[in-house]
């Protein structure tokens, strides 16, 4: 599965710079699912809660309408600067992206409501809850939320683990999958891939 849509030299670069920087890019497997799911939607604005120094963006930004514009949050300049260097290679021109240093949960509230197709988040996993209830708030009817990790190294499904990312995870799952505003899909693909549709 993580092998079937391969990666090119831009994405293996911007990984292994990234994995050098301590950063934990999502999986193939689960890139080619955002590619997937941003080319369905026909995705013109998304936003990222981490950069993953460039690896999601690259998948993202493949997916989306060539005109569209990513905008990219994270906490650390030098995962940004980074991911700038992935999209140049990866022939992503700058206009193509709007890269916003800052934590995500300051940044979000600043962003227009309603004016996004997609949300996709892989920071700071304790945050999930929060970053799902802005996410609701920054979707269009029938844009898409996303969350990396959604299964935490397979701590999620072992009740015996609770620690503060552990339980978020589990909150933020619960959450979208109870929530009648939202169509629910949990992707085994990776370390777990959550996502759901903002209903009309």
């Amino acid at each position: 599965m993580e092998e079937f849509v391969p990666e090119d030299e831009p994405l293996l670069n911007a990984r292994r710079r990234g994995e050098e920087v301590g950063a934990a890019p999502i999986g193939p497997g689960g890139g080619a699912a955002l590619r997937f799911l941003a080319s369905l939607i026909g995705a013109r604005t998304v936003v990222e809660v981490g950069s993953g120094c460039g690896v999601s963006g690259i998948w993202l930004m493949r997916g989306m309408a060539r005109d569209a514009v990513l905008t990219s949050v994270d906490v650390e300049p030098e995962h940004q600067r980074l991911a700038k260097h992935a999209y140049a290679e990866a022939g992503l021109g700058a206009s193509r992206t709007r890269m916003i240093t800052g934590r995500a949960l300051e940044v979000l509230p600043r962003l227009t409501d309603g004016a996004y197709d997609m949300v996709f988040c892989d920071a700071l996993k304790s945050e999930y809850p929060e970053y799902l209830t802005a996410a609701l708030r920054l979707l269009r009817p029938g844009g898409v939320v996303a969350f990396d990790n959604a299964l935490w190294h397979h701590r999620v499904a072992d009740p015996s683990q609770r620690d503060p990312d552990t339980r978020a995870i589990r909150e933020v799952n619960t959450m979208i999958r109870e929530d009648e505003r939202l169509v629910p899909l949990l992707l085994p693909v990776g370390d777990g891939l959550l996502c759901a549709v903002k209903r009309d």
